[in-house]
C-alpha cells in the first residue's frame, strides 16, 4: 500500500514508555542501552497475584522501580487527571509495547512525534491482543514483529518497520514470545534512530488482508476433539503456558501438557472411532482419536493439583481402558 517519507526529527526526547508484561521489558532495556531511557514509564496497575492475593507489580513497573525511573500506573489512560499529568512533560514520542489499554485520540496526539507501537505479528495479520497464540494455533510457519504508528483503529496504523522469523515446529507461545520480544526490541531502537535521521518511509496497511487475534480466556483452552490432531497439537503449543489445553475425562478436568500428531495408518480397523476416544498407549504417548480420522499422541498429562505424569504412568494410575473418551 502507498505511504510516504517521514521528515527528520532532530530529537525524540523526552520519551514516554507504555508497557506492562514481561514481553515489554526487552524493549525498555534496549532503549536504555541505546541512550534513550524513558523520562516516564507507564504501566497497568498492580493486581492481586499468588495464593496470598497480594498486589504484584507488573514486570515493566518493577523494571522502572529497580532502575529509578518515574512510574505511573493509571487505572485508565483516558482519565483527565492522567492526561493532565502528562502534558507538562511535553513528550516528543511515546513507545508502546503490550500496554493493555486503548488509547484515546487525545493521548495519541499528545506526543509531538506520535505514538509508536511494537506489535507481535506481521501486520495486517493478527491484529488484537493475542497475535502470538493466534499464529501458532493457525499453523503458521512464519511470523514476526511490526513497528507501527498508532491511530484510533485497533492495530490499523501505518507500518514503519517489520522483521520476520520462522516458527519452530514444536515452539510454544511462551518460547516464541521471548524470541519476538528480543527481535522487537532491536527493531524499535532502529525505528527511533531512523526517525531522527529521516530515512524511514511509512506504508499504509492493506486492511482487506487483516485477520484478528482476540484476547484469550480460560475457555479458549478447552480441547475440541472434532479438530484434527495437527490442529489440536498447534492449539496446545499456542496455549502454553496459558491458558493451557484442557479436556475432561471421567467427569474431571485433565490438562494436556505435551502432544504430537501421529502419522501413518490408523490404529484401528474399520470406521474411525468417535473423536476423543482413548485408543491405547503407543511409544509417543496416549493415543486419542481426533477429527478426520487422525490420532493425537499425548506424551504428558496433568490432573488439577497433581504433578505432570508421563503417558504410561497416567494410564496405569487411572486404570484407563481403550474405548473411554476424553470430552
Amino acid at each position: 500500500m502507498a505511504g510516504g517519507s517521514i521528515a527528520p526529527m532532530p530529537s525524540l526526547a523526552p520519551l514516554v514508555f507504555f508497557g506492562t508484561p514481561e514481553f515489554a521489558v526487552p524493549t525498555l532495556e534496549a532503549l536504555a542501552a541505546a541512550g534513550r531511557s524513558p523520562a516516564l514509564v507507564v504501566s497497568q496497575p498492580s493486581r492481586p497475584a499468588g495464593r496470598g492475593g497480594e498486589p504484584r507489580l507488573p514486570p515493566v513497573a518493577l523494571w522502572a522501580r529497580e532502575h529509578g525511573r518515574q512510574l505511573q500506573q493509571p487505572e485508565r489512560v483516558r482519565a483527565a487527571e492522567f492526561l493532565d499529568s502528562l502534558r507538562p512533560l511535553q513528550p516528543a514520542i511515546a513507545v508502546v509495547v503490550a500496554f493493555g489499554q486503548i488509547f484515546p485520540r487525545e493521548l495519541l496526539q499528545l506526543p509531538a512525534a506520535g505514538c509508536l507501537n511494537l506489535h507481535a505479528s506481521l501486520l495486517p495479520l493478527y491484529r488484537g491482543a493475542a497475535p502470538i497464540q493466534a499464529a501458532i494455533a493457525a499453523g503458521e510457519e512464519r511470523t514476526g514483529v511490526t513497528v507501527m504508528r498508532m491511530e484510533a483503529g485497533l492495530d490499523s496504523g501505518p507500518i514503519l518497520l517489520q522483521a520476520a522469523t520462522a516458527i519452530e515446529p514444536r515452539e510454544t507461545a511462551g518460547e516464541l514470545a521471548a524470541r519476538l520480544a528480543t527481535l522487537g526490541a532491536g527493531l524499535m531502537v532502529e525505528a527511533l534512530d531512523r526517525l531522527e535521521r529521516g530515512d524511514l518511509t511509512e506504508r499504509q496497511q492493506d486492511h482487506a488482508l487483516a485477520t484478528m487475534a482476540p484476547r484469550l480466556s480460560r475457555d479458549s483452552g478447552r480441547a475440541d476433539w472434532q479438530l484434527t490432531a495437527t490442529q489440536l497439537a498447534n492449539r496446545l503449543r499456542a496455549f502454553t503456558p496459558w491458558p493451557g489445553l484442557t479436556a475432561e475425562l471421567r467427569g474431571a478436568p485433565v490438562k494436556l501438557v505435551r502432544a504430537t500428531p501421529l502419522s501413518g495408518p490408523s490404529l484401528t480397523a474399520g470406521p474411525p472411532p468417535a473423536p476423543g476416544t482413548f485408543l491405547g498407549v503407543v511409544p509417543a504417548g496416549v493415543a486419542a482419536a481426533c477429527g478426520a480420522g487422525t490420532v493425537l499422541a499425548i506424551a504428558e498429562l496433568q490432573r488439577p493439583g497433581r504433578k505432570t505424569q508421563r503417558a504410561v504412568d497416567f494410564v496405569n494410575g487411572e486404570r484407563l481402558h481403550p474405548g473411554e473418551r476424553f470430552s
